[in-house]
C-alpha cells in the first residue's frame, strides 16, 4: 500500500454558459477529503506517467459502486517538466475544469452516482499530448424499483397490460405469479415480454373466472435478492355500449316528426275559429 492522497472534489453539473456545447461541467463541491489508496491505472510515454487514483479503490481499471454513492478520481502526471496540464473526458466528451485543477494533478468527484454513470469511462490525458492518457470505468450496481402495489380494473372481453420497471445491474430474472403460484403463460390468454427495462404481462379477452385475482411481478438479483410488485386485477361485467350517433339521429327524426304533427294539428285548430 502506498501513501494516501487527499483531493478536492468537483461535483458534476451541466451548464449552458460554457463555450463547448459538448463539454460536461464539473463544479466546485465543498465535500470532505477522501483518503485514496494506491489503487491506480497507469500509462507511460516519453518518461511521463499518468496515474488515476480512485475512491473506492479500482479493481484493475474498473471501479464498482452503488447508486447515491460518491466516486472520487484523481489524475496525477509523474514528470519533472513544468507547466504540464491535464484534461478529462467522460465517454469521449470534454470535462470543463476550474482553473487550478489542471496542473500536474486534477481531481473529479461524481456525486451522487446515478444509473447513467454505469459503464461511464473517464479518461485523463496530457493536454499537449493526447497519447499520454489513461482511463477508468465505473460499474454501478442497483436493483429494480419495485415493492409497491397497483389496482387494475377492466371489463370482461377487454385487454390489459401489466408493467413493472426491471432496470437493474447486474440484470435480474423475472417471473410472473398469480395467487403466489407461478403463472402458466401457455394458458388463459397470457403473453409476456421483457426488454431489460420493462417487463410486461398482457391479458387478452379477460374473463372474470380466469383472470380476476392477485398478480405478482417478481425479480431475483444476485446482489439484491428477491423484489416484487403486485397487481390486483379486478374484472367487471361488460357494459353495454350505447350507440350515441344513431341515437342522436333517431331523436332528431322523432323531434321533427312531432314538430310537423303539431304544426299540422295547429292549422286544423285555427280553421275552426275562423
Amino acid at each position: 500500500m502506498g501513501p494516501d492522497f487527499y483531493v478536492t472534489c468537483y461535483k458534476e453539473a451541466h451548464s449552458k454558459n460554457i463555450n463547448d456545447e459538448n463539454a460536461v461541467v464539473f463544479l466546485d463541491l465543498d465535500c470532505a477529503t477522501f483518503g485514496l489508496p494506491s489503487s491506480t491505472v497507469r500509462e507511460s510515454f516519453n518518461n511521463c506517467l499518468v496515474t488515476i487514483q480512485s475512491h473506492p479503490p479500482a479493481n484493475g481499471s474498473l471501479v464498482q459502486t452503488e447508486l447515491e454513492n460518491t466516486v472520487s478520481l484523481t489524475c496525477v502526471v509523474d514528470t519533472t517538466a513544468g507547466g504540464v496540464e491535464l484534461e478529462w473526458y467522460r465517454n469521449g466528451r470534454l470535462v470543463s475544469l476550474r482553473d487550478g485543477n489542471r496542473q500536474k494533478q486534477s481531481s473529479l468527484c461524481v456525486e451522487p452516482v446515478t444509473r447513467d454513470d454505469n459503464g461511464a469511462i473517464f479518461t485523463c490525458q496530457i493536454m499537449a499530448n493526447a497519447s499520454v492518457n489513461t482511463s477508468i470505468q465505473l460499474e454501478v450496481n442497483y436493483g429494480p424499483v419495485l415493492n409497491d402495489s397497483e389496482d387494475v380494473w377492466l371489463e370482461e372481453q377487454s385487454d390489459v397490460v401489466l408493467s413493472c420497471d426491471v432496470r437493474a445491474h447486474p440484470p435480474v430474472t423475472v417471473v410472473w405469479k398469480k395467487a403466489d403460484k407461478l403463472l402458466d403463460l401457455s394458458t388463459g390468454g397470457y403473453w409476456s415480454s421483457n426488454n431489460g427495462i420493462t417487463a410486461q404481462l398482457t391479458i387478452s379477452n379477460a374473463k372474470r373466472d380466469v383472470h380476476h385475482g392477485l398478480y405478482t411481478c417478481e425479480t431475483t438479483s444476485s446482489v439484491y435478492g428477491v423484489m416484487s410488485k403486485t397487481f390486483v386485477v379486478i374484472v367487471t361485467d361488460k357494459m353495454m355500449k350505447f350507440p350515441l350517433g344513431p341515437t342522436i339521429a333517431g331523436l332528431v327524426v322523432v323531434f321533427f316528426t312531432a314538430l310537423l304533427a303539431v304544426i299540422s294539428r295547429w292549422q286544423k285548430i285555427t280553421k275552426c275559429f275562423r
